[in-house]
């Protein structure tokens, strides 16, 4: 029996998830997903590492962009197969692969402009990775299907999707193959959630796999308990009013947005917090919403009573859900105290550039990040105490008060991940660790080494190695 796994993202590295899965004549790629992180970027132009017309489906696992942002180009190049994916996932990948497109466009037309006023000529035009008419060439290639649901790939083979319980509609694959009267199971974790998280339900705990590909960004850590999120963010909240400063809180649209706004709402009916004006500075995630709101099916059971007895966070009295360019722009003009949440999450582009660059350099003002920084990312050199960083085109002195809140993560940890993996009734073939940034991945490994005595590996970006 031979099947062959190639590992052509998010190996000793954050973002860019990919993996290539080869079996009876079938080659199905998991994830397509967008490096964010600043030294891996040029990997998003190369040539994709397996011809796109050989490849007959993806599998996708959930819809950020470092799984799914890769997919418009996948396809312009070649790939014409379907994207199997739960309905929550192929309605907000739509949203999210617009969304990128059209910021990918902004940026190539704002800093075609700035090259321009500063006299400098590029060698080569200068152009958006894909353009929004590549990102809806695509979107009929999604392919809904169902938890629990199995899907066939090809001959003696299938995958079946489960709750992730990382975002609305993430999903964990299960993919067995049969090949002379034998079959392997091949689990792939994509982001995995963590228990008791706010509307989202728990991952999905499975008993069975020969090999499992898990993710490993907080592989290393053990996160601080979740009580302390909502005290960490009425205490930022109080002491930067109480200053006269203003919020902002860099946040990927999808789930953490609303997570965020779930514990605001929480604060306000406790009395924790004053009233305050929100801005969510983000139509993408105005949209995505609208998403959560058409499947409460996918809701725990928290949530699905907030709503009913409305009081869902998504209807806060003081929340402005920001539109237009203009009304993002408006802001600069309150003087009181207020929270703009707005993307993205780790300051790699988007309305949060402009929002630092007014209020970064104020001491009164606090910078408050509620998720994960990539290695390279202006969200990373800013969290870890750089004096001035450079932010469209201009160098600005950081004087406001920096805050991370770790709690926040919607990414299981080092002790969780173990968890999950002890529920198999027994050892796998071999584990292989992936999604994380290299010493992250590797001392995880070393952990569940040490736990379980499990053959376990941390795969190099392109390798390739064969599942007996």
């Amino acid at each position: 029996m031979e099947i062959k796994l190639s590992f052509l993202g998010a190996a000793q590295n954050v973002t860019g998830s990919r993996h290539m899965l080869e079996a009876n004549g079938v080659k199905i790629l998991v994830d397509c997903g967008f490096y964010q992180e600043r030294q891996f970027r040029d990997r998003n132009w190369d040539r994709f590492p397996v011809e796109p017309s050989k490849i007959d489906a993806v599998l996708l696992t959930h819809a950020h962009l470092d799984h799914c942002g890769l997919l418009p180009k996948l396809a312009r190049e070649g790939f014409s197969g379907p994207i199997y994916c739960t309905g929550a996932t192929a309605e907000i990948a739509k949203i999210i692969l617009l969304d990128s497109a059209h910021i990918q466009e902004e940026d190539a037309a704002y800093k075609t402009r700035r090259h321009a006023k500063e006299g400098r000529k590029s060698p080569k035009p200068i152009k958006p990775l894909y353009t929004t008419e590549d990102a809806e060439a695509c979107f009929p290639q999604f392919t809904p299907v169902k938890y629990r649901e199995i899907q066939s790939l090809g001959p003696d083979m299938e995958c079946t999707f489960y709750d992730a319980g990382h975002v609305l509609g993430s999903s964990i694959i299960r993919v067995k193959v049969k090949q002379d009267c034998e079959e392997r199971i091949v689990i792939f974790t994509g982001d995995m959630g963590r228990p008791d998280r706010p509307i989202v339900c728990d991952p999905t705990v499975l008993d069975e796999a020969d090999y499992v590909l898990i993710e490993s960004t907080y592989g290393d850590r053990v996160h601080n308990d979740v009580k302390d999120i909502k005290t960490a963010i009425g205490e930022v909240i109080n002491s930067t009013v109480a200053q006269g400063g203003k919020i902002v809180v860099p946040s990927f649209a999808l789930e953490r947005s609303q997570e965020v706004l779930y514990y605001f709402n929480e604060l306000l009916q406790e009395g924790t917090i004053k009233p305050i004006k929100i801005f969510l500075d983000s139509p993408m995630a105005n949209k995505i919403t609208r998403v959560f709101q058409k499947h409460p099916e996918m809701f725990d059971e928290e949530m699905t009573e907030l709503v009913h007895n409305h009081n869902s966070p998504f209807k806060l009295a003081n929340l402005k859900m920001v539109k237009t360019t203009d009304e993002s722009k408006g802001i600069l003009n309150i003087t009181k105290p207020f929270v703009v949440i707005a993307g993205s999450g780790m300051c790699t582009g988007g309305r949060v550039k402009h929002h630092l660059v007014n209020y970064i350099s104020s001491p009164e003002n606090t910078i408050m990040f509620v998720g994960y920084q990539a290695i390279g990312t202006l969200g990373r050199r800013i969290v870890e105490g750089e004096k001035e960083v450079r932010i469209l085109g201009t160098n600005r002195i950081i004087r406001a008060k920096i805050v991370r809140i770790n709690g926040f993560s919607a990414h299981a940890d080092k002790a969780e991940l173990l968890n999950w993996l002890k529920s198999l009734k027994k050892a796998p073939k071999k584990v292989f660790v992936v999604h994380g940034e290299k010493n992250s991945s590797k001392r995880f490994a070393e952990f569940v080494k040490e736990e379980t005595d499990w053959d376990v590996m941390v795969p190099n970006y392109k390798d390739t190695v064969i599942l007996d």
